[in-house]
């Protein structure tokens, strides 16, 4: 029988998903259990606990399991709505919050996901479509949010804050394998947002470490280091 756990997590490392969860529970100071999943052998215990997609995280909370990054840190947010809050209390603030999370997931990443898994002049147009979406990204945060630096909620981290620097934060990791997708003088606003919550103690010790998530994703991917 599994031993009963309020606050359980279920996850891999090297996931920004993941890294979300464990960085929204660290900062409303809530213990839990974390249960490191190899995702080549998955346990029962995490097919148990999300049947339909079989993937982390999984956050499991008095037996209860609740699948879904963006989803898991709603319910982090609403059932321990103690300060500090994740989402904004203005509706639409939250509205704007949930959008651009939104798109970050749905646009941005499937567009690394696309630079990972292709090669030579499709992955160069890969390239080039990811940095498009991120000036959209980047644009659209600067003019719903501004003057709100470092962090988009004007307080510690925020949702879209943990949303996007979970993985953002290691965008060097990522141009490492694949060459420049993220540019500091292309995206001035975007990596100082990274910069200044990468020197956030929370994140700082959360995050995967560099070398590591370089390793990880080269092997993950079968990638080679890009020519100088």
């Amino acid at each position: 029988m599994e031993k009963q756990s309020e606050v359980k997590l279920f996850g891999t490392w090297s996931s920004g998903y993941c890294t979300r969860i464990k960085l929204a529970l660290k900062l409303k100071g809530i213990p839990y259990e974390y249960v490191e999943e190899d995702l080549s052998n998955k346990s029962d215990l995490l097919i148990h606990h999300n049947p339909v997609h079989k993937k982390v995280p999984v956050l499991v909370h008095n037996g209860k399991a609740i699948a879904e990054s963006l989803v898991i840190l709603e319910y982090i947010d609403e059932h321990w709505n103690h300060t500090p809050k994740l989402l904004p209390e203005d509706p639409y603030e939250r509205a704007k919050v949930r959008f651009w999370a939104n798109f970050y997931d749905q646009k941005f990443k499937p567009s690394i996901y696309n630079i990972m898994t292709s090669k030579g002049k499709e992955q160069e147009k890969a390239i080039e479509d990811s940095r498009e979406v991120l000036m959209v990204f980047e644009e659209g945060i600067e003019r719903d949010f501004p003057a709100k630096s470092p962090f988009l909620n004007g307080g510690p981290l925020g949702f879209l804050d943990i949303v996007v620097g979970s993985s953002a934060c290691n965008y060097k990791a990522m141009n490492e394998v694949v060459g420049v997708v993220v540019d500091p003088k292309k995206n001035p606003a975007f990596c100082y947002w990274m910069a200044a919550m990468k020197d956030c103690p929370l994140m700082k010790e959360t995050l995967p470490p560099h070398d590591r998530l370089v390793a990880k994703m080269r092997s993950k991917f079968s990638l080679q280091p890009p020519k100088t």
